[in-house]
């Protein structure tokens, strides 16, 4: 079985408020992308390939390689073998070790980009839960993979129902929302900077916002610029200008609007004009996506 793994944006990203467990309470939507790269109506692939097979037997196991973009992390830290480890411990604990069980052989092709607020270390996480339980007989619910899904990563049960969804919590509570941006154009620049996790967070000052992100869907897109804001580009910018470099060109290029998508390295531009996007793209350094939402 082989599932094309998508990635994910942000539209808008409020840092509410600091929690006692020293995490911090967030606002945002997240929305899928990429979920038809590679087809004939989106050419330049943007997706991981994960690539599962299974072999019933006595012995019960995963058999993990990864290929294309290599990322420093040893195999077991990997988040697709950790959701296997999960997803397997959850199965046995629930229908018993006598069920049919037996090796998994997992080859993940990396593509996404790592440490660009894309979710694709998550994403690959989730669709690996899907998968194993779509070659399992589906013996589990979706409520019941997004629970499996929370223990590997904030973010990472969107990835089970990938529709676009505001997100409160550290991320792990979802509710659909109707966002629509069809017939839009979306540019993603990824320049080669690392964002860490902490130096997102260092200097962030929780507050509530101007503009409430569940009524997204009723605000034109012409009007989300300086409304639809990332708290993270605060404290991201200044260390790295680059990145704040990058979101003013996309806007003199002509996107309608343009953010920083988590907290990482990414910077997207929404345009309505598919030949503005075109020239953007054609005049962007390497390490850019341009999609037809």
């Amino acid at each position: 079985m082989i599932k094309f793994v998508n990635a994910k944006i942000n539209l808008g990203l409020n840092i509410v408020a600091k929690r006692e467990d020293g995490y911090h309470d967030l606002e945002t939507v997240f929305f899928p992308v990429g979920i038809e790269s590679g087809m004939p109506q989106q050419p330049q692939a943007f997706d991981d390939i994960l690539e599962m097979n299974f072999q019933p037997g006595n012995q019960t196991g995963c058999k993990f390689q990864m290929m294309g973009r290599r990322i420093d992390c040893p195999p077991e830290k990997n988040l697709v073998v950790k959701a296997t480890s999960l997803f397997l411990r959850s199965y046995l604990d629930k229908f018993g070790a006598d069920d049919d069980l037996g090796m998994f052989t997992i080859t993940l092709d990396k593509h996404l980009p790592d440490g660009a607020g894309l979710g694709g270390g998550s994403a690959d996480a989730s669709f690996t839960l899907v998968t194993l339980n779509e070659l399992l007989g589906e013996r589990f619910t979706k409520s019941e993979l997004a629970d499996m899904a929370r223990r590997l990563g904030a973010d990472c049960p969107f990835f089970i129902y990938n529709t676009p969804c505001f997100a409160e919590g550290i991320g792990e509570i979802l509710n659909p929302v109707e966002i629509d941006l069809k017939g839009n154009w979306l540019l993603i620049v990824k320049p080669d900077v690392y964002v860490s996790t902490k130096d997102a967070f260092s200097g962030v000052k929780p507050r509530r916002p101007d503009f409430d992100l569940r009524f997204l869907h009723y605000l034109p897109l012409d009007q989300w610029r300086g409304k639809v804001v990332n708290d993270f580009e605060e404290t991201v910018f200044p260390k790295y200008p680059e990145l704040a470099r990058i979101k003013e060109r996309l806007y003199e290029q002509g996107a309608v609007y343009a953010s920083m998508s988590g907290s990482g390295s990414a910077i997207y531009g929404i345009f309505s004009d598919g030949e503005r996007a075109k020239a953007a793209l054609d005049t962007t350094n390497e390490g850019v996506w341009l999609f037809r939402l």
